[in-house]
């Protein structure tokens, strides 16, 4: 309780002494995306731009711009060069540079398509640059396993790990109108009020110019879609959540700071980045045990299952907006528990509602299904 009241003072400081400093850097990334964003529809139409509604994994039927990213990345570049050259902030130099890289890998793939093994490359390419020369690094497990500081090599390898892995997350979550976008949304809004109430202001700098950029762009890709965010938005959200998470873990790590603002850090990134990290985790892991390439596209993300039991777009961008929001609470009330008690508790969440999702779906499907078929079925597939 103590902790979360100096918490609470810390939140209150925040808003009476920079708040007009955040208002304008998310005024300023918003309105240039709501600038933007309708010539780019403009050319889009123009020059036959779209996204290809054929495709068995697309829920739309018309041909809507891929686009959107194009604004989301403007905004987010210039938001965050303007700011970042006010607080003399360099490191923002090696994140510009690395989403100048995932932009270009993202708009070709979004226009024309990309090798797989080339967009993986470009990615590795990308999280080493973030980590090895801009110091976007964990140091430490964080007693998360019970394991603790360990080796740069590998503490620098598994950051590259890290940032690749969230960062795809974020492109599988793109499924459905408003939904990668709004929980783009919600993640760099929390990292944005985390770091500013640790009085790290560069990083609440980035998060909040991310987050207007994103609120921008929402204002036209909530259902009916009139532009979609394409990879090269999801890629670049992705990117600046798993750069964020990295770096709110490191300045609360318990040592370094005698007494951080925020306990059991790592936890809470993981419950700010729960849905998209869960889901993907969940998806590689059931085509890993049925025997089916990891990397192949398929309908069986959260909302896709979400829609087999008959939930609207609005409805399931709520209710996985609802979830990101009650873990995040959770993490912060059970912060002093310790990382590993922190993590479990959410993990085990997820297992048990996906286990109810998929059990749901199960006994649609077979009136016979059985919760057994949950594990032995659908997940290990030990029977057929």
């Amino acid at each position: 309780m103590i902790l979360l009241g100096r918490n609470s003072a810390c939140l209150v400081d925040f808003f009476q002494n920079y708040i007009i400093y955040y208002i304008g850097i998310v005024g300023l990334a918003f309105l240039l995306v709501i600038t933007v964003i309708p010539s780019i529809i403009f050319t889009a139409i123009k020059y036959r731009l779209f996204d290809n509604a054929d495709g068995y994994r697309k829920s739309h039927r018309i041909h809507i711009s891929r686009l959107g990213g194009v604004a989301i990345f403007c905004s987010f570049t210039i938001t965050t060069l303007l700011f970042a050259a006010m607080v003399d902030y360099k490191q923002a130099n090696f994140l510009i540079t690395s989403s100048i890289i995932l932009f270009a890998l993202g708009l070709k793939d979004d226009l024309y398509g990309l090798n797989p093994l080339t967009k993986f490359l470009l990615q590795i390419v990308v999280a080493s640059i973030l980590v090895v020369a801009g110091n976007f690094r964990l140091t430490s497990f964080y007693g998360v396993f019970y394991l603790w500081d360990v080796a740069p090599l590998w503490g620098g390898l598994f950051s590259i790990l890290v940032i690749i892995f969230v960062n795809n997350a974020y492109n599988l979550i793109d499924g459905v109108d408003g939904l990668a976008g709004t929980l783009g949304a919600i993640s760099t809004l929390c990292f944005g009020v985390f770091f500013a109430i640790a009085d790290a202001y560069p990083y609440a700098f980035i998060a909040f110019a991310m987050f207007g950029a994103i609120l921008g762009f929402l204002v036209f890709n909530y259902h009916p879609a009139k532009i979609f965010m394409g990879d090269t938005g999801s890629l670049i959200i992705g990117l600046v959540c798993g750069v964020l998470a990295i770096k709110f873990i490191n300045i609360n790590k318990i040592g370094n700071t005698p007494d951080p603002n925020f306990y059991s850090a790592p936890g809470i990134a993981v419950a700010v980045i729960i849905v998209p990290v869960f889901d993907s985790l969940r998806i590689f892991f059931i085509r890993v045990m049925h025997k089916m390439p990891p990397f192949k596209g398929d309908r069986n993300h959260i909302h896709h299952r979400l829609q087999q039991l008959g939930f609207t777009t609005n409805q399931i961008v709520v209710a996985l907006s609802f979830f990101s929001g009650v873990m995040i609470t959770l993490s912060l009330f059970m912060q002093h528990w310790g990382n590993f008690a922190v993590i479990s508790v959410i993990i085990i969440i997820c297992v048990i509602l996906n286990a109810i999702i998929t059990y749901k779906i199960g006994k649609r499907r077979d009136r016979k299904y059985k919760l057994m078929d949950v594990i032995l079925l659908d997940t290990f597939r030990i029977i057929k």
